[in-house]
């Protein structure tokens, strides 16, 4: 397949595993913050391949993951509203809130929709004027520009029964939590490429700058991925420390400068809460006051005082996402917690650390064909 099948080629990639393993002179630890590049390691065995010298840490990069246990609850009793549309994508369905899901909700007859985009829900709140619809919005800088869009369609449209229960967050304050938190032991990073196509490289420079770690923004092949950690160690090798882009055949130095602006119009750094990880400062993106009309928190604000969540005990997503422990070391792994059954979050979202063990790797422990 043209686009696809130069960076998977096995020629280029054996080529790229010897020079990895020719700098590879001491053991390093690289985080991909991305749960897509996670799943992309596991399902190409680029992992297995580079032990021992190349540890992967899985980071706090699944949005699904990382949105509290509050603002499940608040979503499912915005569910329970009469004549109210939750509009979601699919991931949300499954995610455990204190009590119950989105999910059982439908199931119960609440007005829960998977859609694709938010543009599907502004089509919903066309088509049912006689309902709210609210589009429940989670995602990184790669997502929040195609909210604000809707938002702005909605305005367009004249459209009054349509809104926006935010949960969208950042990817470099996370980074310098994790930087600055003396458990976590991180030597470099795989920049999520995703995120890279609308902020660029500068947001990062100072992970290069002020703690003198490497970043290379990657794209999801698997030669991608071989060439961002051969960038990585030829930085080491060299002295250097900077933020350097693998994936140029989709991001720019600068990003994408109409979605960055659509981004700032609407939304506002805030403090944002991350699931089992805590409260991050400005690491969250709110819907600003001019756009306080389409904010569900702020329309539905007397529906919305809840009870203080309750996170399962038996679930340790938090030090995972962190990059502190691996899912083997939790005792609800691959029993009481599976992607049938979920417990946590990282078992739930198809990008989350849990299910990529899971579908990659447990499997194959299982049947003995690997690890030990």
């Amino acid at each position: 397949m043209k686009y696809v099948d130069e960076y998977r080629d096995p020629a280029m990639a054996e080529h790229l595993i010897e020079e990895i393993r020719r700098l590879a002179e001491e053991p390093i630890s690289i985080m991909e913050i991305c749960g897509g590049h996670t799943h992309a390691i596991f399902r190409a065995g680029i992992d297995q391949v580079l032990e021992p010298q190349i540890r992967f840490l899985h980071g706090p990069g699944c949005p699904v993951c990382v949105t509290p246990i509050e603002k499940i609850d608040r979503a499912i009793a915005l569910a329970r509203r009469p004549k109210t549309i939750i509009a979601t994508y699919g991931d949300m369905l499954r995610v455990p809130g204190s009590e119950s899901t989105l999910l059982k909700e439908k199931a119960k007859g609440a007005q829960v929709k998977m859609v694709y985009s938010s543009l599907d829900a502004v089509a919903l709140a066309e088509k049912h004027p006689d309902f709210e619809v609210v589009f429940f919005a989670v995602g990184f800088e790669t997502t929040i520009p195609a909210n604000g869009f809707s938002i702005l369609r909605a305005r367009e449209l004249g459209l009054r029964n349509y809104s926006v229960l935010c949960n969208h967050v950042l990817v470099p304050p996370v980074i310098r939590f994790l930087l600055e938190d003396p458990d976590v032991q991180i030597d470099a990073f795989i920049g999520p490429g995703h995120v890279g196509t609308v902020v660029g490289s500068e947001d990062y420079r100072f992970i290069a700058e002020e703690f003198g770690r490497p970043v290379v923004i990657s794209g999801f092949e698997p030669n991608d991925i071989l060439q961002s950690v051969y960038m990585i160690l030829k930085q080491r090798q060299e002295g250097r420390r900077q933020v350097e882009i693998q994936y140029s055949r989709a991001v720019k130095p600068e990003g994408n400068v109409r979605a960055r602006a659509v981004l700032n119009r609407i939304f506002e750094p805030v403090d944002q809460e991350w699931r089992g990880i805590g409260t991050i400062p400005r690491s969250g993106m709110a819907i600003r006051e001019e756009f306080r009309d389409y904010d569900a928190e702020f329309k539905f604000q007397s529906a919305l005082t809840l009870s203080p969540a309750q996170e399962s005990p038996a679930c340790i997503c938090g030090e995972i996402t962190k990059g502190v422990k691996e899912p083997w070391q939790c005792e609800s792994f691959g029993t009481a917690c599976t992607p049938d059954n979920p417990i946590g979050t990282c078992m739930v979202s198809s990008e989350g650390t849990c299910a990529a063990y899971y579908k990659y790797q447990f499997l194959k422990r299982a049947a003995g064909g690997m690890l030990g």
